[in-house]
């Protein structure tokens, strides 16, 4: 087993228990005993949890890792790099917190990306100092696009989805209209479920629309 076992394997297992239990039950010695091995041959890949974590990292963020000789515009590619960070982080429900955790610096796919992103805000005109508040921007954007609570409402029936929203609907339709009118007005709209492709893609196009009309100013 100790022949088979690769740095790459520990990170998915990794991953898995992070999505399924939070980061907490990520430890060494839960690993060795989900993939039938001693902790010491998982010190053979990753020192400690530090490590690991960084490991679980590059992992992720390896699967939208830049192409090199990519010729396209900048902004095919600025929005390639944030949709694949939005999907990386939709799939694995703890990526967020490792990426939260990490030291961009010890992360070689992370340096790729932040690499690219930097050079692609480059190119479309922007600055030093604003390439780099652009790719810190386009990282919380993703973030919370991917973190957003309608992803929740999969894993509610679909009783308590509508209880819950019907809950939320009165809450806002019972405000005095003379001080939120528009409130008032949107209720519904405001809490009903939305269409998951729709919020990420209507995201996305907010976010990059703002950074292209500031480049064609330049």
């Amino acid at each position: 087993m100790m022949g088979k076992l690769t740095a790459r394997a520990i990170a998915e297992r990794a991953l898995e228990i992070g999505d399924a239990e939070g980061l907490d039950a990520v430890t060494i010695r839960r690993l060795a005993s989900d993939l039938g091995v001693t902790p010491m041959a998982l010190y053979w890949h990753f020192k400690n949890k530090e490590q690991l974590i960084i490991g679980m990292a590059d992992h992720l963020i390896g699967g939208f890792a830049p192409k090199p000789a990519d010729q396209r515009p900048w902004q095919e590619q600025l929005r390639d790099l944030t949709e694949g960070l939005i999907n990386t982080l939709r799939t694995h429900p703890c990526a967020k917190h490792v990426i939260e955790q990490i030291d961009a610096v010890a992360v070689p796919n992370f340096l790729a990306v932040w690499d690219q992103a930097l050079g692609l805000a480059r190119t479309a005109g922007f600055s030093v100092e604003e390439s780099c508040l652009i790719t810190k921007y386009l990282l919380q954007s993703a973030i919370a696009i991917a973190d957003a609570p309608v992803h929740d409402q999969a894993f509610l029936s679909g009783e308590d989805l509508a209880q819950q929203v019907r809950f939320k609907r009165l809450g806002l339709q019972s405000l005095p209209g003379e001080s939120y009118p528009h409130l008032v007005e949107m209720a519904g709209p405001l809490v009903e479920p939305k269409d998951p492709h729709l919020y990420d893609t209507f995201g996305v196009d907010l976010v990059l629309s703002g950074i292209e009309a500031l480049a064609a100013r330049r």
